[in-house]
């Protein structure tokens, strides 16, 4: 690719019209390069470095770049010098026991990041996005996901209203509800959270029939951060598995 073409993929139309996404630093092209083992869509990735990696052994094409090149490919402040050019990847059909985390209308590609990482360290779950979130394959959210966008089945544009043709058994996080620490929050097959911002609407969660549930805390604030919300309620899970 021209390193032109390569600069495009930051606009998310750009990724969208190539089904094309960029992993940039040491630690997701070696994740990339792990999951690649497994994912046969990731066999066509291609790597742009500069000299300083030029004895990087990989399954995949290197192409060696001049410094000011990287500058122009990189999203970064402080290049390290090395980014992947990877496919989009398609969300692979649900596993056996594999569960769901619903976002309605996320903003934050690092919350997002945080959340995938958070699913892919328990997992066995795919995340579900609604019209109106984050772009998962944000330079963000990518870099905040660690490398856990190459685990964990994404899956964009999915609507509230699907949910119950899918899931029997919603749960809802919300401040008044019942305890996660409960049998029947660990029972739920797919898990809906609000926005940073305007948390989840009433008459469509009365729609989908989602029970409520809450995480006990002294009330002291006023809101607990998506993503730590999400790490406790996962963990709360795992636990009681």
């Amino acid at each position: 690719m021209k390193i032109e073409d390569i600069r495009k993929l930051h606009q998310k139309k750009f990724r969208e019209e190539a089904g094309l996404f960029l992993l940039e630093g040491e630690h997701l092209v070696l994740e990339l390069q792990k999951a690649a083992t497994r994912n046969p869509q990731l066999l066509s990735c291609e790597i742009y470095c500069t000299r300083e990696y030029e004895h990087w052994r990989s399954p995949f094409t290197m192409h060696q770049v001049k410094s000011v090149q990287m500058q122009q490919i990189s999203e970064t402040r402080t290049p390290q010098g090395i980014v992947a050019v990877a496919p989009l990847l398609t969300p692979p059909p649900p596993r056996p026991g594999e569960k769901a985390v619903y976002l309605h209308q996320i903003q934050d590609p690092g919350n997002l990041g945080t959340i995938l990482r958070t699913l892919a360290w328990f997992g066995n779950y795919r995340c579900l996005l609604s019209p109106d979130s984050v772009e998962p394959f944000n330079g963000k959210a990518v870099r905040a996901s660690m490398g856990a966008i190459l685990h964990v089945p994404v899956e964009t544009e999915v609507t509230l209203e699907s949910l119950p043709a899918r899931y029997g058994r919603i749960a809802a996080l919300d401040m008044q509800g019942e305890s996660i620490a409960t049998q029947a929050f660990r029972d739920r097959q797919c898990f809906v959270y609000g926005s940073e911002a305007r948390g989840l609407p009433k008459e469509a969660l009365a729609l989908i029939k989602a029970r409520a549930f809450t995480i006990e805390g002294t009330g002291a604030i006023e809101s607990l951060n998506l993503a730590a919300a999400v790490a406790i309620c996962q963990f709360e899970l795992h636990r009681g598995a």
